[in-house]
């Protein structure tokens, strides 16, 4: 079944980087869960709500240079917030980054600057990385919604 974006994920997408936008409208009709923009461009208050708030760990966050959306994943009309199915759209995410040569970060495998150049599932990326910060002694900073340019 295709998917595609609702005004309002469409609305959210202004502002962003039209490189991004391309990847997202390319993730929607390629993915297996379907999903909604929840964040796309922010303002510096929003900005410095969130970190106050503790949502967020910077002010030099992409979002504020339309680098960077949110999307929330949906069962039917339900919204989740279950990993496993970012896991599958960041899996979509990549396809389409190859598709449209597009460098993403995935904000549940930081440590991979350019998704395209994985080789294996989004799952594995973001196993890999929780590792990785485990063996340095630092808590996983896992932000499954969240994709940005590099």
């Amino acid at each position: 079944m295709a998917f595609k974006l609702s005004k309002r994920s469409l609305g959210k997408l202004e502002g962003v980087k039209p490189e991004l936008v391309a990847v997202v409208q390319r993730a929607i009709t390629i993915t297996s869960v379907d999903f909604g923009v929840i964040q796309g461009l922010r303002t510096m208050e929003e900005q410095r709500e969130l970190v106050a708030k503790g949502a967020s760990q910077t002010m030099k966050s992409k979002h504020l240079t339309g680098d960077a959306v949110d999307v929330m994943a949906y069962i039917g009309s339900r919204g989740s917030w279950e990993m496993s199915l970012y896991d599958d759209i960041a899996d979509a995410f990549k396809v389409a980054a190859i598709e449209e040569d597009v460098q993403i970060r995935w904000g549940a495998a930081w440590h991979i600057p350019d998704l395209r150049e994985w080789d294996g599932t989004m799952q594995d990326a973001k196993d890999e990385y929780i590792d990785l910060r485990r063996s340095q002694g630092r808590r996983p900073f896992i932000d499954g919604p969240h994709f940005e340019l590099m």
